[in-house]
């Protein structure tokens, strides 16, 4: 967190200076330059000179040195530390047991939160690993793809790629992350080299809670764990070929003990529109309606809540988002511990809730 009195520099532009005041609720800070100008910036577009979270050794990236065209130093630093070639800083690197294993992200940032309907989106990569990571991410649509961003980036960084227009989301429908981890001037088991291929649904840029608390900045953003995609991406690239082939292999060892295992429940829909509810709403005020709503949905939550992994769809409808608040505070409240989100916009648009019970 940076104070008053801290030396910063600033990510996205050369300069920087001292911090004389800050604006809690707007998140901004008024930086001195040389000239004794006082400039206003985002908490996250800067960063204090040779900051370093002591709980997670995880150090921020100082952009304003950064190459255009990253490259291995040359003659190699010593182990440990970052040659001035590849435009970093001259901190050590500082490595924890947790870093061994690859953890990458993408994280998108509104800039304006307020206004998700029109304002751009700010696209960071973060390094949580002992690894330096070359990288290039690519995106395109009708087929048409392009670089938007290539380079280096350190162990334990985080670095801006781009800036992200309305317009141009849709192109950020489908991209593909390319890592290539790598240690410098030291031993290390390699790592296998990151092609992921990532679809993206656009829509979740337009919803408050796609922006959630994340463990690297302060503002609320869009996590996409770029390892664990790839991941995922390796169970859907089985061939059906050799889905044929293994159930008609015969097996050589000894049959193993049948697991029974638990299935997971059928998506229940609830509909929740009053005309659903009663035949007639003659005499019923509108708190009265969303009273007996409300009494529907906590009598479906009682009934299915020892049913672990049952999903849940409340059809809810658009209107003028009454009952929809009210169930989004009674599942951030009452029932914190059950998962929701919007249901799929393709079979209900923006009239229904998921939830999930854990």
């Amino acid at each position: 967190m940076i104070k008053k009195g801290d030396t910063v520099r600033f990510l996205n532009a050369v300069g920087g200076g001292v911090v004389v005041r800050i604006d809690e609720t707007k998140r901004l800070i008024y930086v001195e330059d040389e000239d004794g100008f006082e400039i206003p910036v985002l908490e996250r577009e800067c960063v204090a000179v040779g900051e370093i979270n002591k709980e997670t050794n995880f150090i921020k990236k100082d952009f304003s040195s950064k190459l255009p065209e990253p490259q291995l130093p040359s003659p190699l630093p010593q182990a440990g530390q970052v040659s001035e070639g590849l435009g970093a800083r001259s901190q050590p690197i500082v490595e924890t047991p947790e870093g061994e294993t690859l953890k990458a992200f993408l994280a998108f940032f509104p800039v304006d939160i307020k206004q998700l309907q029109t304002t751009a989106y700010d696209c960071y990569l973060i390094n949580d690993s002992n690894y330096f990571l070359y990288y290039n991410i690519v995106n395109g649509e009708n087929n048409q793809w392009k670089s938007v961003a290539n380079g280096m980036i350190e162990p334990n960084m985080q670095e801006e790629l781009t800036s992200v227009s309305k317009e141009d989301l849709n192109a950020w429908g489908q991209i593909r992350v390319q890592l290539i981890p790598l240690k410098i001037a030291k031993n290390y088991v390699p790592q296998e080299v990151i092609d992921a291929k990532i679809k993206m649904n656009v829509v979740r840029f337009y919803k408050l809670h796609s922006f959630t608390e994340n463990d690297y900045f302060d503002d609320l953003a869009m996590m996409i764990d770029i390892v664990k995609e790839k991941e995922n991406q390796k169970l859907v690239e089985i061939l059906p070929g050799e889905i044929k082939s293994a159930l008609f292999q015969k097996e050589e060892t000894a049959r193993p003990r049948i697991v029974k295992r638990r299935q997971i429940p059928d998506v229940i829909e609830v509909d929740l529109h009053i005309n659903e509810l009663v035949d007639t709403t003659a005499g019923m005020s509108n708190a009265d309606m969303l009273q007996l709503q409300l009494d529907k949905f906590h009598a479906v939550i009682e009934e299915n809540k020892n049913r672990k992994g049952q999903k849940i769809v409340f059809i809810h409808g658009k209107g003028e988002g009454v009952l929809r608040k009210e169930i989004e505070k009674l599942l951030k409240t009452r029932y914190k511990t059950y998962y929701f989100q919007d249901a799929s916009f393709r079979e209900y648009g923006f009239g229904a809730t998921m939830v999930t019970i854990k």
